[in-house]
Order: structure tokens, then C-alpha cells, then sequence
């Protein structure tokens, strides 16, 4: 049966794609515009959004099972219940959908309370789901390489708890895994809920120390406070999510985004293979800048 992809163009629903390609799947790909989907040979595109809802009723016309994903805007709640509401009106009840960690402990933060909600109502619904809760995606890291290479400064208010950054490649293939599990099963599977981490839990100078290795000369935490972060933020998103991603901030410092005993063995498990690194990622472009 076919599996349905939100956000199939992103960073991750396109990932997701490409692995659920590579065992197999039939796939169709949920996209705005599809002459900019550029996906893979034999991927159904179906044309609409969360907030549309004919081209959603269409969209899940076939389909099994469902990977929900919902980018961080102001009516990301309003798609997750809508589209969670019309899977079940299609008939659809395989659900991978992907969260975050300590979504029901992070209340305050936006993002994290809906997730949490979200994770609600698909026990509440009675789906058949798996909910991924990555923490803190290691390709973030991207909007903060010049900061580092150019002024010697790791500048993300990570705090000294520690955040197991997780890769986007391990989050797409634990998803497609799951995604397949779930939709090939001859009988009705329980809700599980997957934490999706990093191999490493790294403070803020933990990660200046690579950085610092790496390059060979001193890189120094930018401390704390999330002040200028927020103000980074600003710069290039809107204000109410540059607010946002400080109050996000302030968890990292206060409580860290620590996993539980067994998570990283666990994931280990499920992919057969080491997760990627923090290392991993800050070689690359430290080579890359040689």
C-alpha cells in the first residue's frame, strides 16, 4: 500500500523519501508546488497542504499509512489536528509522526506544547503510531558555521547540561523503518515512542573544544545567554519565532536535552549501524575549509 510524506521537500520529509525509496515503498509526496519537488523516479507527488483540505481528502485517497510532519509556524497545531482528523476519515490509522523530545516537559516553548498535543491525540484517537522525538538536529549547525570559522566563536546557548544533537540522515532512516514496519504489519501494533538522539551529549564547551581541535585554534563558547541569539534569529525569521527559539534556548541551559538510559543502543538496534556524529559533522566542514 502507498505511504503518504508530508513535508516531502524539506530536509527531512525528503530524506525520508529517498530511504523509504530505497526498500521499496510506494510513496506519494505531499508538496506545494510540485514543479520544485524534484523527487526520485516513481514517487507519486500530490499537490495540496495541511490547511486545504480537498487536496488533503485526495492526497490520502489510497493510502496505509501516514509520516506526519508539521513545520514550526503559527497554525502548526490547527494542520496537525486537521490532517490527523482526515487520516482517520480516509480510514488511514498508521502513523509515524515525528515530535521532539521532552515535548510534554518543554510546555512553555510553542512548538514543543503542540507536538505534545499532538502525541495526545493519536492516543486518544486510539492510532497506530510511532512517535519520533528527535532532539536537537546537528544540520542546524549550518546557520552558525561562518560565526564559528570567521570570528572563532561557537555562538548556540547550548548551556553545560548537554544537548545529544542528532543527524537528519539517522532521523529519516529510523523513520522510514518504522514507516514500513508499521505499514506492512498484518495486525494492529501498540503506540511506541522512539527518542532520537545523538551518540554524544555535548555542552557548550564541549562543542567549542571540537571546533577548537578541529581548526586547530581557539574557538570559545559564546556563553548563556540567548540574547544575541534571539537577535540572530531575528534577523532572517519573525520576531514571534525568534522568541520562540529563545524560550527553546533557555531549556537547553536550564534542563539540557539529555537522553534516557538505552536510547542510543536502542537506535543503534534499529539502523544496524553507528549514528553520525557531531564529530562527523564538524570534520566535514572544517575540511571543507582548509
Amino acid at each position: 500500500m502507498t505511504i503518504l510524506v508530508t513535508a516531502a521537500t524539506g530536509r527531512v520529509g525528503r530524506k525520508v523519501v529517498d530511504q523509504l525509496v530505497k526498500r521499496g515503498a510506494n510513496v506519494r509526496a505531499l508538496t506545494r508546488d510540485p514543479s520544485k519537488a524534484d523527487l526520485p523516479a516513481g514517487v507519486e507527488i500530490a499537490q495540496g497542504h495541511m490547511l486545504d483540505i480537498e487536496s488533503m481528502r485526495a492526497a490520502f485517497k489510497g493510502v496505509r499509512t501516514l509520516f506526519l510532519l508539521n513545520a514550526v509556524t503559527g497554525d502548526e497545531f490547527t494542520q496537525a489536528i486537521l490532517t490527523l482528523n482526515l487520516a482517520r476519515e480516509a480510514g488511514v490509522e498508521r502513523v509515524v509522526y515525528l515530535s521532539v523530545i521532552h515535548a510534554d516537559r518543554f510546555v512553555n516553548v510553542p512548538h514543543f506544547a503542540v507536538k505534545s498535543g499532538a502525541e495526545r491525540m493519536l492516543a486518544a484517537m486510539d492510532f497506530n503510531a510511532t512517535i519520533l522525538r528527535p532532539s536537537y538536529f546537528i544540520d542546524n549547525e549550518a546557520m552558525v558555521k561562518d560565526t564559528i570559522l570567521n570570528h572563532g566563536v561557537y555562538p548556540m546557548p547550548i548551556g553545560g547540561k548537554g544537548v545529544a544533537m542528532v543527524d537528519a540522515r539517522d532521523i529519516a532512516e529510523v523513520a522510514a523503518i518504522e514507516l514500513i514496519r508499521r505499514d506492512r504489519s498484518e495486525s494492529k501494533l501498540p503506540i511506541e515512542t522512539i527518542n532520537l538522539v545523538g551518540p554524544d551529549t555535548l555542552t557548550g564547551a564541549d562543542v567549542a573544544a571540537i571546533w577548537s581541535e578541529l581548526l586547530g585554534r581557539p574557538i570559545v563558547y559564546g556563553g548563556d545567554d540567548p540574547t544575541a541569539f534571539q537577535a540572530n534569529m531575528a534577523s532572517f525569521m519573525p520576531g514571534w519565532m525568534a522568541y520562540e527559539m529563545r524560550l527553546m534556548a533557555e531549556r537547553y541551559v536550564s534542563d539540557g536535552m539529555i537522553p534516557d538510559d538505552g536510547d542510543v543502543e536502542r537506535l543503534t538496534e534499529i539502523l544496524g549501524r553507528p549514528l553520525h556524529s557531531y564529530r562527523d559533522f564538524a570534520a566535514t566542514i572544517a575540511a571543507d575549509a582548509a
